[in-house]
């Protein structure tokens, strides 16, 4: 059915023109071709001249969007469809043919990624491409019929998820309804010469109905029949995944956050992968119990709990000191992000920490018991909406402590996944090349990186190499920037009393950390060459200690006075070589001291 539903693409007179040359013939030429001339017609390619004509901008999408969204391509066979096109062009002037060379030649890798990476997998060309493994003639829809009746269950592809394919198969319906749509109403007001793409006849019976064909042409035939109806399980649509309505919220969380779900989250110290799904369904019931009235005012704040537990690389939060952030109590951010003792047993209710405690978790000093009984009733409040999570067994409470468990990270990391945010475990990052870990560490807190820093050195037997690969990405990752003093500051959260010294020998040198590194090895009481560490490595080693935002202004200037007495030609050169050095920083620390830059 699917070849005549797309009418007057050309495809016989093209494959008539091109039909001499060997590799032009054959049923997968003619497959590649039929795919290609549709949808170069369906984007509103001219026909004209009796086959539609590719240009530079539509043969990039055909290539990165539509090919990828819509055919299975058998393997060995990739390489016809960039064929098809050179062809194709051949059949119009010089310049298309450079043009079109050009488009693929340059989208080429990119084209290739595409059509193997498993984020743009639909389940019609997964399926497709498992019975074709499986020696089904995917020509023929009995035979796909009784291959998909004869799958044991329904596999996955390493490294996708149901939610992905479901995804993406729905995003690809659309585009294709869209795409036929479009066709349609531009053929109805302008009725190109050649004749119509669709007949009155074919868009009577629904567009949907095409489009089903169009799917089975370009993956299996009767597949989407089976896949809709008998076989339907192995394809689940969205009814069969309500969590993503919580992965929403948690994507909602992460933008309000990082404002890019490329930004990545920290891995979690263990993850147990159960079934995940499942676990997700099971987080979401709680978060919408949590959102009725009983369970004011916390209650709507459980997808907020369970995202910030994460983000902060799954290690324990107080209860107290997030009742005293909502309340806007006062919480030195330098605290916010320290772990919490999670005690091995605690009584069932909530009692807030005493005093001390109080003051060591906020970094609050002054507070009394008047203050520990007014955070009382909604430290009360946020425990019981934590409790009816701790409820799923997928998050904990124990005292004042709360957190996920190694399940619950499990499910928080695949919802986090499935709307895109970068979420690696472990292994994943501490297999990331030096730069992306550095440039993805600057932004957890400290502990988390250095954990996962730690976690990268080990893998590679904390050699000098990998340590020499670590600090020169401290040096150069979102140098010139103001990120800069945050990235070289994860100096302080490596363990160097471990590092070989002839890494740190090396980094002597080093414009940005070689006073960092001439500081280690003096604490560790090795040899090293104070005269090899560059001007500017010391006045950034001085501007980050001098304290930026803590204390009355009278005393973080005497801090400055002290270093500027200290420097070769006092407090001017001392300000001209911070500057220098990094003036982001510079600014932000020298200038609420009254201090001008040159």
């Amino acid at each position: 059915m699917a070849e005549t539903v797309l009418t007057n693409t050309g495809l016989d007179r093209f494959l008539e023109l091109v039909g001499g040359a060997p590799e032009h013939r054959g049923p997968a030429f003619a497959r590649a071709a039929e795919a290609v001339l549709g949808l170069l017609a369906l984007r509103g390619a001219d026909r004209g001249t009796g086959v539609p004509e590719p240009t530079p901008e539509l043969t990039r999408q055909l290539l990165l969007e539509d090919l990828p969204a819509f055919v299975y391509v058998p393997p060995g066979e990739l390489a016809l469809y960039p064929a098809v096109l050179g062809a194709l062009a051949a059949r119009f002037d010089g310049s298309c043919v450079e043009r079109i060379a050009a488009v693929v030649a340059e989208t080429a890798p990119d084209f290739e990624r595409a059509m193997h990476d498993p984020g743009n997998l639909t389940w019609h060309r997964w399926y497709a491409s498992l019975l074709r493994t499986c020696g089904a003639d995917l020509a023929d829809p009995e035979d796909v019929r009784r291959r998909l009746a004869a799958l044991d269950g329904a596999p996955l592809p390493d490294g996708a998820r149901r939610a992905d394919l479901m995804g993406r198969t729905a995003l690809a319906d659309v585009l294709l309804t869209e795409a036929l749509t479009r066709a349609y109403v531009r053929d109805a007001e302008e009725p190109p010469p050649v004749g119509p793409l669709l007949t009155d006849h074919a868009v009577a019976t629904g567009i949907g109905r095409v489009a089903t064909a169009l799917r089975d042409r370009w993956t299996a035939a009767g597949l989407a029949e089976q896949l809709a109806g008998p076989y339907a399980h192995y394809a689940p649509g969205p009814d069969a995944f309500p969590h993503l309505v919580l992965a929403d919220a948690l994507l909602d969380e992460h933008l309000d956050h990082h404002g890019d779900p490329s930004v990545p989250v920290p891995p979690p110290p263990a993850i147990e992968h159960g079934p995940v799904e499942t676990d997700a369904d099971t987080l979401l019931a709680a978060v919408e119990e949590l959102a009725e009235e009983e369970f004011e005012p916390y209650g709507g704040e459980a997808p907020h709990l369970l995202y910030v537990v994460y983000q902060r690389g799954c290690s324990a939060e107080s209860v107290a000191r997030k009742a005293a952030e909502y309340e806007d109590w006062t919480v030195d951010p330098a605290l916010e992000d320290l772990p919490v003792p999670v005690p091995d047993g605690a009584p069932g209710a909530y009692a807030v920490p005493p005093v001390p405690e109080l003051v060591r978790l906020l970094g609050t000093p002054g507070l009394d018991e008047a203050d520990r009984a007014r955070l009382e009733g909604p430290a009360r409040d946020l425990a019981v909406v934590l409790d009816r999570l701790a409820a799923t067994g997928l998050v904990f409470r124990t005292g004042d402590a709360f957190g996920l468990t190694p399940r619950g990270a499990g499910a928080v990391r695949y919802l986090l996944g499935v709307r895109g945010v970068a979420a690696p475990d472990a292994a994943e990052a501490a297999a990331w090349p030096a730069t992306v870990l550095v440039a993805a560490a600057g932004g957890w807190p400290a502990p988390v990186a250095a954990r996962v820093l730690a976690d990268r050195l080990h893998a590679r037997v904390d050699t000098a190499h990998a340590w020499t690969e670590l600090l020169d990405a401290l040096g150069t990752v979102h140098a010139g920037t103001s990120e800069a003093a945050a990235t070289r500051g994860l100096f302080a959260v490596l363990e160097t009393t471990t590092a070989p010294p002839e890494a740190l020998r090396a980094a002597l040198r080093d414009p940005v950390l070689g006073a960092y590194a001439l500081r280690a090895l003096e604490e560790r009481g090795e040899e090293a060459d104070p005269i090899q560490v560059p001007t500017s490595a010391r006045a950034l080693h001085v501007l980050d200690a001098l304290p930026a935002k803590k204390g009355p202004l009278e005393s973080r200037r005497a801090a400055f006075d002290a270093a500027a007495a200290a420097w070769p030609g006092g407090s001017a050169a001392l300000v001209r070589a911070m500057a220098e050095a990094d003036r982001h920083e510079a600014e932000r620390v020298l200038g609420p001291l009254g201090i001008a830059l040159p």
